[in-house]
């Protein structure tokens, strides 16, 4: 079949299969479960791919690695991925679908790219006799949470036997409009590590410090030094930043010094070697002033996921492919950003792409963030999202 010809085939199957990813996308956002508690969830795509007669296997304990073999002979192996796993947030949003599980929300999409890929599933299902080599269906647990359930799905096998070619993950961007995606080549998102400090000093009545050793006062230099790594240590080039998010005293009142104070971070970068070179002069600066103070420090590293790369090659063919698909005013190049993915984790074994998927329209009266009790999409999407994933999987087995 002509490639004109198998792009309309590839449209028309998006527009017509809608409703059944709208859908899947209620039910699954109705119905949200935790990193790595996804088992309802787990069953529910398997019910969805025994219905589509596509063969699959359990992996990583609430995933699923699925097959679709092309008719068209051997060729290379082209994966896509999709995490199932919601957050613990309680939903605000009054809708049909709205959340039953409390405390337990789709709030960062990926309701979404589950039923968009289970909607691709279908589509590369209809046309399989007109692409050779295998197109590999990841759903993977626990983006959300570490380590991350990509690195279980590669320890269990989901990059092996064969070792796919190319590796395509999608995720929602509610600052674009539903019916156009974004790319961007080369480094894309940030690694992410959780830091974890305890300042312990010595407590007392607040009108007599000189009696204590607070570790209020030697948290707040800390801090303020640990910025200093970032303003005057790291290269001004390379993106980096340290954030605390939340301190909290043992005990403590208006009048009362505590005996430690706790806190918790995330520390991002761009860089692999200066990632791990900040984790060495983080422990040696947080103990060294501790102590300079009278007080200590103890500092737990959560390793967490890598920078995300997207392969210059792949990438920037996808780009093309997206805009023959969807026409040139629909396709945007995006820039770095500092969140983090742990679809990272698959960046650094193979040719990897991961795009953003528009979401967002005016009849939601304003953007729906992510990580947000009011996130919400215009279901519209799940069109682009499925039809392209499709597209871009048939012609990287052309590659």
């Amino acid at each position: 079949m002509p490639k004109t010809d198998l792009k309309k085939r590839i449209t028309a199957a998006a527009k017509a299969g809608l409703s059944n990813a709208i859908a899947n996308r209620r039910h699954l956002h109705t119905n949200p479960e935790l990193s790595f508690e996804e088992h309802n969830t787990q069953r529910y795509i398997a019910g969805q791919l025994d219905g589509l007669g596509i063969p699959y296997r359990e992996v990583a304990g609430t995933g699923l690695v699925a097959e679709i073999q092309g008719g068209q002979g051997t060729g290379p192996t082209v994966a896509l991925r999709a995490d199932i796993d919601a957050l613990p947030i309680t939903e605000a949003n009054d809708v049909p679908y709205r959340s039953q599980n409390e405390g337990v929300m789709h709030a960062c999409g990926h309701d979404v790219h589950t039923s968009s890929l289970l909607a691709t599933a279908g589509i590369l299902a209809g046309v399989k006799d007109h692409f050779a080599g295998t197109v590999r269906l990841l759903f993977q647990p626990g983006e959300e949470k570490l380590p991350g359930g990509a690195t279980l799905m590669i320890r269990d096998g989901a990059l092996k036997d064969p070792v796919p070619a190319a590796i395509f993950g999608q995720h929602v961007h509610p600052p674009l409009e539903a019916g156009k995606v974004g790319f961007r080549p080369g480094i894309y998102m940030a690694s992410t590590d959780e830091l974890y400090l305890t300042v312990k000093g010595r407590g007392g009545h607040g009108a007599m410090p000189h009696n204590a050793v607070d570790p209020i006062v030697v948290t707040s230099h800390i801090i303020t030094a640990i910025q200093q790594l970032i303003s005057r240590n790291t290269d001004p080039t390379l993106p980096a930043v340290i954030t605390f998010g939340h301190i909290a005293s043992d005990g403590g009142a208006t009048n009362v010094i505590p005996n430690a104070v706790r806190l918790k971070g995330t520390m991002r970068t761009l860089d692999e070697a200066w990632r791990k070179e900040l984790h060495l002069r983080l422990d040696k600066l947080v103990t060294g002033m501790a102590a300079a103070m009278g007080a200590t420090a103890e500092l737990t590293i959560g390793h967490g996921y890598p920078f995300l790369k997207n392969d210059e090659v792949l990438t920037r063919h996808a780009f093309e492919d997206a805009r023959r698909f969807l026409g040139e005013d629909r396709v945007v190049e995006l820039p770095i950003r500092m969140t983090g993915e742990d679809f990272a984790f698959y960046t650094h074994h193979l040719p990897a792409c991961f795009y953003r998927l528009g979401v967002g329209s005016p009849a939601l009266g304003g953007q729906r963030p992510v990580h947000t009790d009011t996130f919400d999409i215009d279901e519209a999407c799940l069109e682009t999202g499925s039809g392209l994933m499709a597209w871009l999987a048939v012609s990287s087995t052309r590659l």
